[in-house]
């Protein structure tokens, strides 16, 4: 039938399906961000990652599969320098033609708690979400003037939405640092802020929020105490966000926009 409206609906696989799509990813290098852009690879997106080495950055897209295998590129940005930003993002397009999915996820760490950090340190850590931003912006300018459609995923944290427990970090290492709560609240709500200004023009922003996925070095102790304060008592594993991440960057979310997904084993539900 004609006006049938089950004759345009797409299948949960076409939904999922990221093939023809191209992507960037900053840190995808990293714990999590090599998990995410294996995702998106496996999807059948060609995916460009980016790293502060560039050597390090190709080396991860060499090993990723997909039907782009073979194909997925690197390029060096550090997001802490505006420069890099506008050079690595003109290089990416330049490589692929067209991008339509941005994860945000690069960061640069910081150790210091609320007790040690200089004011120096604490604003660097916020310098993470310039670049977020600023990498935002060439994505929704890049996707307008060549009048396609984008998704861009900002990386935020549990930490963005509540505080730390006190109790889990003392004696044990330096408290979850003030500045890396600061960082991430801005992040959750630039989102929602740039989601409501762009939906219009067809690029949406949504916000991945992680709770805990400690990498390998993490010391057992503070991994004892924040599986008791976990409802589902373990930590997650960087496997566990794949889904969500090709959920935001492809059409099974083309009605969302300016959300905060949070993928934390329950820790916020508390």
């Amino acid at each position: 039938m004609a006006n049938d409206p089950l004759s345009s609906e797409q299948s949960v696989q076409q939904l999922f399906d990221l093939s023809g799509k191209n992507a960037l990813i900053t840190g995808g290098t990293g714990h999590l961000g090599s998990a995410m852009a294996r995702a998106l690879a496996e999807a059948g997106a060609r995916v460009v990652i980016s790293s502060r080495t560039l050597g390090k950055a190709q080396q991860v897209a060499d090993s990723l599969a997909g039907h782009q295998r073979g194909n997925h590129l690197a390029v060096a940005i550090d997001q802490l320098d505006e420069t890099s930003v506008d050079l690595g993002f003109k290089d990416a397009v330049s490589q692929v033609g067209r991008l339509d999915i941005l994860v945000n996820n690069g960061h640069d760490p910081l150790s210091a708690d609320w007790e040690t950090v200089t004011g120096e340190q604490f604003q660097k850590q916020l310098a993470n979400a310039t670049g977020y931003f600023l990498l935002a912006r060439h994505l929704r300018d890049h996707a307008v003037g060549n009048k396609h459609q984008a998704s861009i995923i900002m990386l935020g944290s549990m930490y963005g939405s509540v505080g730390s427990y006190p109790d889990v970090y003392e004696g044990i290492c330096a408290a979850s640092p003030a500045a890396y709560h600061a960082l991430k609240g801005s992040v959750v709500h630039l989102t929602r802020h740039l989601a409501v200004y762009w939906a219009k023009e067809k690029i949406r922003v949504n916000c991945l929020s992680p709770g805990p996925f400690p990498a390998a070095k993490a010391p057992r102790a503070l991994i004892e105490r924040l599986n008791a304060k976990s409802p589902m008592g373990r930590m997650g594993m960087p496997a566990e966000l794949k889904g969500a991440i090709v959920f935001l960057a492809s059409d099974a979310s083309s009605y969302m926009t300016g959300q905060n997904l949070i993928i934390d084993g329950g820790w916020t539900s508390w």
